[in-house]
């Protein structure tokens, strides 16, 4: 070999063996691995200096909001990224770290309708990543009691879906305990038919009844001989088909594959937007963003034009009312409860003035709290 040809640098397809690939590949990963340790050192610096700056009071108060930033910061993800990775993808890379930096401070517990890889704890993965206790229970009910008897900081409670409505047993939960609202989470929910049999010999398909309504047309044409079984949720129904041939399961696909069952169809549900909305529920709301949602709720006197009048202050406000409810109140005079939502904070101006005039028109008037928007996930 001449002198040159020993000097020579290593071409372009050297650099790309797979030796050289995996140092490449190593150097990165110890690098990123420094960065976002420098990355939950600044997160920690920011909430010490929001707090600062806010005059909190020493004792922690349950918050529920992401890290400082970090709400904005899942949108920004999606304007930075140039790809190969999806913006979905680096965005529950930055949930998951937002976890992370929360639990540096204090591991929170969630209390959610169980068992574990219900949708309820999906949503509940969503908004708190891995980096929480989960605490599954096995009612609506008894998340808000969890809260209010301080045994959990937060509870995760479903409140309506797009295809069946208001979730009528949280609505009731809140006429009765006092808890505040601090963020949502819209959760687009798709079901999967599930089992370890083959789909022909299938005689019954379970599911929660929610699940069975929001896919009853789609069971109608492709299921028509199976008997539906209403069951407490869709994991006791992966559970069921899991252990008794011929059954399948309404679930989602994460309840799937812990119990080791097949897709047997997947996205079965009839609207294929079809998305449940999730309150997070504390002791406090969430701090002002610029970009939030108020929840409240109130009783009129049972009048002609009680409730039109009630309206009318919205109206006059200009704000605008993004939801409203009404819920028969339990007692024997009877009457109903009216929940709104609107976009704005407590804390607005305009919101605390609209506030104050409702007050007069009503017999009992809540604010149930102020929480970001969020954008649909999952």
């Amino acid at each position: 070999m001449t002198r040159e040809g020993a000097s020579k640098k290593p071409s372009s397809a050297d650099a790309d063996d797979p030796d050289s690939l995996r140092r490449q590949a190593e150097a990165a990963d110890r690098e990123l691995i420094r960065l976002l340790n420098e990355r939950a050192v600044l997160a920690a610096k920011l909430e010490a200096a929001e707090l600062e700056g806010a005059k909190v009071d020493s004792k922690p108060a349950a918050d529920c909001r992401l890290p400082p930033a970090v709400d904005g910061l899942l949108a920004d993800v999606q304007r930075w990224n140039e790809g190969p990775l999806s913006a979905a993808a680096l965005q529950a890379v930055y949930r998951e770290l937002a976890g992370g930096w929360r639990a540096l401070a204090r591991r929170h517990r969630v209390a959610f309708l169980g068992p574990a890889y219900t949708y309820s704890h999906l949503a509940t993965l969503h908004r708190f990543s891995h980096s929480v206790d989960p605490i599954p229970v096995g009612s609506i009910a008894a998340v808000f009691e969890e809260v209010v008897r301080g045994q959990s900081d937060f509870g995760v409670v479903p409140v309506e879906n797009s295809t069946d409505g208001r979730i009528a047993d949280t609505l009731d939960m809140f006429t009765r305990l006092r808890v505040r609202i601090c963020g949502e989470v819209p959760l687009r929910i798709h079901h999967s038919l599930l089992g370890r049999s083959a789909r022909a010999d299938i005689v019954e398909v379970h599911s929660k009844p929610q699940a069975l309504s929001q896919c009853r047309n789609w069971l109608a044409r492709h299921m028509p001989g199976a008997q539906l079984v209403e069951v407490a949720s869709t994991v006791t129904a992966a559970q069921t088909a899991r252990d008794r041939p011929g059954i399948a399961a309404i679930a989602g696909a994460q309840a799937g594959a812990m119990y080791g069952l097949d897709v047997l169809a997947e996205n079965i549900e009839d609207n294929q937007s079809n998305v449940t909305r999730f309150f997070v529920i504390g002791e406090e709301s969430a701090g002002r963003t610029g970009r939030d949602k108020m929840s409240a709720m109130f009783e009129v006197p049972h009048k002609p034009g009680a409730l039109a009048d009630a309206m009318n202050i919205f109206k006059k406000a200009k704000l605008n009312l993004t939801w409203i409810e009404s819920f028969p109140i339990a007692r024997p005079e009877g009457g109903y409860m009216f929940f709104i939502e609107l976009d704005g904070h407590e804390t607005d101006a305009k919101v605390k003035k609209a506030l104050a005039a409702l007050e007069k028109k009503t017999l009992r008037l809540e604010v149930l709290g102020s929480y970001p928007r969020s954008e649909p996930v999952g």
